[in-house]
């Protein structure tokens, strides 16, 4: 019996025992498992972390581009769009259904079937715009879309080929003009040796109009690359030296010219070319103004800046063509400038001439009844005592 008991108490002991072991067994397993868990949890968190991280600087990276960008998933709708997409398309699309303009709309769905990088260009908006797209497809089946607006890049280009055009057709009818009259000379000089005088003349006139275009294209190139604001220029003397230049041409004209230039501060800049905006505005005056009429030349102080302002009691500009007047080779009236020697280049310069000082030039005009050029520039600094 008491054998029994014996075995009976060491077995219920052995069976605690093993009933320990195991919980101490899943006790440990528990904390390790815990313990995975723990460091599974940290990592995602740090990959989530560095995740985040890499998205805001993405984004930090969109946002602070030009040029638009838009990701479009597999089912048509906008995963991303940039700030610069909104800018250029006016909101954020929805779905490839609300892009607009519809050409980069197409764009967009050729590229997801091509399965190939597509470009393209569309107008947009008033006053129109022009939008350079460029659509690649990407592995998973979206579309990312880049967005430019070049419209400033179409309008140089155009202005390019004007002048190039407008450059060479100037060029051209004078040169033809001497070209002519010299073979006339040639032929009259062994027939009728009258006529050459005349010829001759015509020559002389050519070849002074052809000098002009040329000396007012080296001006021109030459001002689109900056002046040299290294002088302190007394604008009165220069208007001063410019008026007295005209006087002869303006009698010669039947025009009235006054000159009135008293003290004013000087201006920081390059007499140069502060000199060649003068002689442009006030030949430009007398060339425009009918025999008989007047061109006043006025140089003071305004609102802290000096003001030089041409008055004609000439011809006048159409209210449709004061937007262009500075334009390259731009003319109201071609017969009229090219009848007085005109280029077609002195208010691009005179323009070009303010903007490097700083200032800005205004144009009022009536048609018929003349026109007033006011050029406003900055006071040079004072020196410091």
């Amino acid at each position: 019996m008491n054998a029994l008991l014996v075995a009976v108490a060491v077995g219920a002991l052995v069976l605690a025992v093993i009933a320990l072991a195991v919980a101490r067994s899943q006790r440990d397993r528990a904390r390790a498992e815990a313990t995975a868990r723990h460091a599974t949890i940290e990592e995602l968190g740090e990959r989530l972390e560095v995740a985040e991280g890499e998205r805001r600087s993405s984004m930090t990276v969109l946002s602070s581009m030009e040029e638009g960008v838009l990701l479009f998933g597999t089912d048509g709708r906008t995963r991303l769009a940039n700030a610069a997409a909104e800018l250029h398309l006016g909101a954020r699309p929805g779905s490839i259904d609300a892009l607009l303009p519809f050409g980069l709309q197409q764009l967009v769905r050729r590229a997801a079937d091509a399965h190939e990088g597509l470009v393209t260009e569309a107008e947009t908006g008033a006053p129109s715009r022009v939008l350079r797209g460029s659509a690649v497809p990407t592995e998973d089946g979206s579309v990312v879309l880049v967005i430019r607006d070049v419209t400033e890049t179409r309008r140089l280009d155009q202005v390019r080929r004007d002048f190039v055009a407008n450059a060479s057709h100037e060029l051209k009818t004078p040169a033809a003009s001497i070209q002519a009259a010299a073979e006339t000379i040639r032929t009259a000089a062994l027939e009728d040796i009258s006529v050459i005088p005349r010829f001759a003349a015509q020559l002389e006139r050519e070849s002074g109009r052809l000098s002009r275009i040329v000396s007012d294209l080296l001006d021109l190139s030459r001002l689109e690359s900056g002046s040299e604001l290294d002088e302190e220029v007394a604008l009165d003397a220069i208007v001063r030296d410019e008026g007295e230049r005209f006087e002869e041409s303006a009698s010669e004209a039947g025009v009235g010219l006054s000159i009135s230039a008293g003290h004013v501060p000087r201006v920081r800049g390059s007499g140069r070319d502060l000199a060649l905006l003068v002689r442009n505005l006030v030949d430009n005056a007398i060339r425009y103004t009918r025999p008989g009429g007047r061109v006043d030349v006025e140089l003071g102080l305004q609102d802290g800046q000096v003001v030089l302002t041409v008055d004609d009691t000439g011809l006048g500009i159409p209210a449709r063509d004061l937007p262009r007047v500075f334009e390259r080779f731009y003319r109201v009236d071609r017969a009229r400038s090219r009848e007085t020697g005109g280029t077609g280049l002195g208010l691009s310069i005179v323009r070009h001439v303010v903007e490097n000082h700083g200032g800005r030039v205004d144009v009022h005009s009536e048609l018929g009844r003349g026109t007033r050029f006011e050029v406003h520039l900055p006071v040079a600094p004072a020196a410091p005592r």
